[in-house]
């Protein structure tokens, strides 16, 4: 099994496409607001073009170890943002799970079902036997949204990152292990269908 195969899922409200910035970029950007990038681990750079964002998709493309897909909202083919497979550790059976979507699909199903294939591939067909996610302690709406699902906080990486814009990071690990996926799976699921 390839692990970094750019494979295409889909949901009942979302498609996860292989993340390609010279096509996703301008239909992303229509929904741009800074505030996006306000607590991301490699935000900071401004971006105040669709070009900006193309080079900033293209950076992200570009780091080792990551598979990165655009989500796009299946029934307005809008592009929402993107999420990605990072850190991706083949060896020990785990990777990290990374999301930036565009203050329009907040609370959309973007963020549930977007966790939901990307999961299901992860625990099903990968066959890890983890998946965690790392938040900006700042970031108190995406660590209610891991509280959410079920994923359990782990503790608090100290001046872990240090951004673009020189801030120095501090994360909230989270992680689901495979004895957790059929629980969290059914809240996902629940979300997804309501």
């Amino acid at each position: 099994m390839n692990w970094f195969e750019p494979v295409t899922l889909e949901g009942k409200y979302i498609q996860l496409e292989p993340l390609q910035p010279e096509v996703h970029a301008a239909p992303m950007y229509e929904f741009f607001e800074p505030r996006v990038t306000e607590f991301l681990s490699r935000g900071g750079a401004p971006v105040q073009s669709a070009t900006d964002l193309q080079a900033h998709l293209e950076g992200i493309n570009a780091l080792p170890k990551r598979l990165n897909w655009a989500v796009r909202m299946l029934e307005s083919g809008a592009v929402a943002g993107r999420i990605s497979y990072s850190e991706i550790n083949e060896s020990n059976k785990w990777l990290e799970i990374g999301t930036m979507l565009m203050p329009a699909f907040w609370g959309s199903m973007a963020n549930p079902e977007g966790k939901l294939l990307l999961m299901t591939r992860a625990f099903e067909v990968l066959q890890v036997n983890r998946v965690q996610f790392k938040v900006d302690i700042r970031n108190e709406r995406s660590q209610g949204s891991m509280a959410k699902i079920g994923a359990i906080r782990e503790g608090v990486l100290r001046q872990y990152q240090i951004r673009a814009d020189g801030f120095v990071r501090d994360s909230v690990m989270y992680s689901v292990l495979k004895s957790e996926w059929a629980d969290v799976k059914v809240k996902l699921e629940a979300r997804v269908q309501s």
